[in-house]
């Protein structure tokens, strides 16, 4: 591989990270607007259809050869897998209401190690030792980014949670956009991938907020889990040109084109340590425009579970081998 062709995967895959980890401070920004979660995740899924469709046209008319289409099998398990798309967004849009937003890039980045237990679990064998150091100095630094060790802080119990479960749902996503339909293009891929994760947000749109306005029986069932009735309103369609065009852009859009570029360019391992610039990147955003206070310990738990990521990903002695002697 040409070292031009390394550069230029390393610069688009840290280009994609810093871009996606700008927006969950939109998205916090969005809040503090009145907008719900229901809205922002609506605006995001159907404006980002919208831009692919675009591109998607534009790639078919201008392509020199016949691009390939799905099956309807194919379309079926991308839709199924899109599912986790929708759920990342929208659980992690949800833990962003109870907890800062450095706290919640921290929650969704344990992803790195319930990859590790997947892998495992699909492999049926047990990690090898430096992943297992990795998990620990993961843990071992979002104890510190979280400054759980400070027996004062108090951390809404709702928003781990809802951290904890995008970081499931983030996993998964990963693992099924790197294994199902490979052979599309990144466009039509992502855009079926984008449908499926637009049902999950769709049933939340009317379950969260339209559905309870009409129905006093889906009101008392939503009442179950949320005292909480601000939301219970009709759709505000100015967030499509407030906050939606941004959130389209940075969330389901340019950072999924910069990935496909790069990470074949970059290569995997290389690729997926470049990606954790997301971290830092969501963490200085939340400091810099939502002055969200950042302690000096915190900012050392980040640089552990960096480092766990580096080590995660660094090629072994044997890897190395084959590399040299291909």
């Amino acid at each position: 591989m040409k070292k031009k062709n390394i550069l230029k995967g390393v610069l688009f895959v840290g280009i994609g990270a810093s871009i996606y980890g700008m927006l969950a401070t939109f998205v916090k920004m969005a809040y503090h607007d009145g907008y719900t979660t229901s809205e922002v995740t609506t605006s995001q899924f159907l404006l980002g259809i919208i831009g692919l469709l675009i591109l998607n046209f534009i790639q078919t008319i201008t392509s020199k050869q016949k691009l390939s289409s799905p099956s309807s099998k194919e379309v079926k398990m991308l839709m199924i897998a899109g599912t986790s798309l929708g759920c990342t967004s929208l659980f992690y849009y949800i833990a962003v209401q109870y907890i800062n937003v450095s706290i919640a890039i921290v929650l969704l980045m344990q992803s790195v190690w319930f990859s590790v237990v997947v892998e495992s679990f699909i492999a049926k064998k047990l990690p090898n030792a430096r992943k297992v150091v990795s998990v620990i100095i993961v843990l071992a630094g979002t104890i510190l980014a979280t400054n759980l060790i400070n027996m004062d802080i108090e951390l809404d119990w709702h928003g781990i949670f809802w951290g904890l479960m995008a970081a499931a749902s983030y996993t998964m996503t990963m693992f099924t956009s790197n294994t199902l339909a490979t052979h599309l293009p990144v466009f039509r891929k992502s855009i079926v991938m984008l449908c499926g994760g637009s049902v999950v947000v769709f049933a939340f749109l009317f379950f969260a907020q339209i559905g309870p306005i009409y129905s006093d029986g889906l009101k008392s069932l939503y009442l179950n889990f949320t005292e909480n009735t601000e939301h219970i309103h009709s759709f505000n369609y100015s967030i499509f040109w407030t906050y939606g065009f941004i959130l389209a852009l940075f969330g389901t859009i340019v950072p999924p084109i910069l990935f496909n570029i790069g990470f074949p360019n970059a290569g995997l391992g290389l690729g997926s340590i470049v990606s954790s610039l997301e971290l830092p990147v969501s963490v200085t955003m939340a400091f810099v425009l939502l002055g969200e206070k950042v302690l000096l310990i915190q900012w050392g738990g980040i640089i552990l579970i960096l480092f766990a990521i580096v080590l995660m990903n660094l090629p072994s002695k044997k890897e190395l081998k084959i590399a040299e002697a291909v």
